[in-house]
């Protein structure tokens, strides 16, 4: 004969219990926040990726590697990975001593090649598509509240196999809008002028750009790895030329963004606020 519902309750009720303690986990109290916290994206990264936009789709969703977002060329926006969690588009990556960059920044795939065309194709990046990342930028950088100087391209955090998103991105467009700062033209003929009469040395030069943010060796001596650097350096800054040659003006930009004075950030159509980095740029050279 079956025991009465009642009693049936009565012998379940210790399981549910502890069923119920196991699913919810220790009573925590959230009512003393410590005033001591921040987000933990701390950097945001921009790629370009190289493929059309379904084979990108099929690498970002079912290959080996991952990005929070995905905007299409038409600025359709695809949310692939939860901001919360760790998505794999940096690989071995560093910027401004913090390596790897995959656990505290948000990575943002820009697609590179029209419908059609081949792997690697260069193309105009379209305006409907910048907006779109512009606007993506605008708000993640808001909401985590990462510093301008920390928006970068997947080139410049991960420079010994990277260049993207290249030559063709218009970082312009996010200076513009007031997302990321930019050398003062003052300060970067200043410099290049006096740079022109009397050139640094090459380790300055990997000085400067380590302090920059690049993970780069200060061996005096250059390398293929600092032409490299430098290569990608000038697809950001002076995309006109891109050479890999430490020339007068790449010297004056790259003195200009590490120097106290030297960056500036739009506020409107015609007004620019100075850009004080804290703590300074300062160098951290790899033992050669």
């Amino acid at each position: 004969m079956q025991p009465p519902h009642g009693h049936r309750l009565r012998l379940l009720a210790p399981l549910l219990c502890v069923l119920a303690a196991c699913a919810q986990g220790p009573r925590i109290q959230w009512n003393h926040p410590s005033v001591n916290q921040d987000s933990r994206v701390q950097f945001l990264v921009v790629h370009a990726t190289e493929i059309d936009f379904a084979t990108s789709l099929q690498v970002l969703t079912h290959g080996d590697v991952s990005s929070h977002y995905l905007v299409d060329r038409d600025g359709s926006i695809y949310g692939l990975v939860p901001e919360s969690r760790r998505a794999w588009h940096a690989g071995p990556s560093y910027w401004e001593g913090t390596t790897p960059l995959n656990p505290s920044s948000i990575g943002i795939e820009v697609v590179s090649v029209p419908k059609g065309m081949p792997e690697g194709t260069e193309a105009p990046f379209p305006e409907p598509q910048i907006a779109a990342v512009r606007d993506l930028i605008a708000d993640i950088a808001k909401r985590h509240h990462i510093r301008p100087n920390r928006i970068v391209g997947h080139g410049e955090v991960q420079p010994e196999g990277r260049t993207d998103p290249g030559r063709l991105f218009p970082w312009s467009s996010l200076i513009d809008a007031g997302l990321i700062p930019a050398p003062d033209p003052n300060a970067v003929n200043r410099f290049r002028q006096a740079f022109e009469r009397d050139p640094p040395g090459v380790r300055w030069l990997q000085e400067q750009l380590s302090a920059h943010g690049y993970r780069i060796q200060c061996s005096g001596v250059f390398d293929g790895p600092t032409k490299q650097v430098l290569t990608v350096f000038q697809g950001r800054y002076r995309p006109g030329q891109v050479d890999g040659e430490a020339d007068p003006e790449t010297l004056g930009i790259l003195a200009a963004l590490t120097s106290p004075d030297g960056l500036r950030m739009r506020t409107s159509r015609d007004g620019w606020r100075a850009l004080h980095v804290d703590p300074p740029p300062q160098a951290r050279c790899l033992d050669p």
